[in-house]
């Protein structure tokens, strides 16, 4: 398959430490890969990197075959990156329906018109719509973000990601603070839209139930080295990634 993300020696340091350090990593077109390892282990900091919220030490992020190591995040979202945050980051105060269509106008043209305003709300509306469905989320359209549960919050976020129709989509713990039973609803619905839409997929979670039920290829970080990379069968029999998780691995 070809390679949608190409990245390269990827480095993050804050003075002599390094968070990340030489990480290389490649995502193809419709694959689904996580990326997992202890706390600390330098997982959301390379997201961070990936989808321009972050500078760089060192290294390179090719994108759709485009260096795009130095652009921003909202320039790579207008280019069909699209992310979740480990901390939810949804517009409170506003409906859910209206979070979801200002995903869905960020990529509508007609958005940069003088006229024809109208036309692009409707068809906005028409489309959060659409998308609070998938997700499970037709009942709270009318409700106030910052008055939905945890759990439907977290769903709003990615809606929020894919009303942008990304190429790429960074989900960092889309389950986390989850209930068992609000994390079983999710994986259910993320692996349901993940496979209608054929979107690529980079994935951090904790929950390595949820991990096995997503991803067919897992990534594992240790103290901000790659230490392994293949099949998800494979990579959890890997003695060196059992001994990280335990804590064991010098």
């Amino acid at each position: 398959m070809t390679a949608l993300l190409e990245c390269r020696g990827l480095s993050r340091a804050w003075g002599a430490f390094f968070a990340v350090s030489e990480v290389n990593l490649d995502v193809a077109e419709r694959e689904i890969c996580a990326v997992i390892g202890p706390n600390g282990a330098g997982k959301s900091t390379l997201f961070a990197m990936i989808a321009g919220n972050l500078a760089k030490t060192s290294g390179s992020v090719r994108f759709a075959g485009e260096d795009v190591t130095k652009l921003t995040a909202p320039v790579l979202a207008a280019r069909g990156m699209a992310r979740s945050f480990q901390v939810t980051a949804i517009c409170p105060g506003l409906t859910a329906l209206e979070n979801v269509r200002l995903g869905v106008q960020a990529r509508d043209p007609i958005r940069w018109r003088p006229f024809g305003g109208a036309a692009a709300l409707r068809r906005g509306e028409e489309r959060a719509m659409a998308w609070l469905d998938q997700l499970g989320l037709t009942g709270t359209a009318g409700i106030l973000a910052g008055e939905l549960s945890h759990g439907d919050q977290r769903l709003l976020e990615v809606a929020v990601a894919l009303a942008q129709e990304p190429r790429l989509l960074i989900l960092d713990e889309p389950t986390q603070g989850m209930s068992i039973e609000e994390t079983r609803r999710t994986v259910d619905l993320l692996r349901r839209v993940i496979s209608d839409t054929n979107t690529a997929v980079l994935l951090v979670e904790h929950d390595m139930e949820v991990v096995f039920a997503l991803a067919p290829r897992i990534v594992v970080l240790h103290r901000g080295r790659k230490i392994a990379d293949g099949p998800a069968d494979i990579v959890r029999a890997d003695t060196q990634v059992q001994q990280a998780y335990l804590g064991e691995l010098d």
